[in-house]
């Protein structure tokens, strides 16, 4: 454990922004995604564009594949862009 704390001090989780077309239709859409990533470990912001149907999000220690299986969950229409 004592490894584990200097190594995310010295080598901190860089982060990535990572870039979804998401079928949202409405203000409901965008909340169920908003709900999921809230809750996801390792994002530190997103941005939702209901009209252009766009997520942006800064994950640090996330892959893109993880986010993009995380977005799936809301069980909207998810692609990477």
């Amino acid at each position: 454990m004592f490894f584990t704390t200097i190594a995310s001090v010295m080598f901190p989780r860089m982060e990535n922004t990572y870039n979804f077309k998401v079928g949202m239709t409405c203000s409901g859409c965008s909340g169920a995604v908003t709900r999921i990533l809230s809750k996801t470990e390792g994002v530190k912001s997103f941005d939702i564009s209901l009209e252009k149907q766009t997520v942006s999000v800064v994950a640090a220690g996330l892959t893109q594949e993880q986010v993009f299986e995380t977005i799936k969950k809301s069980g909207k229409p998810t692609e990477i862009i």
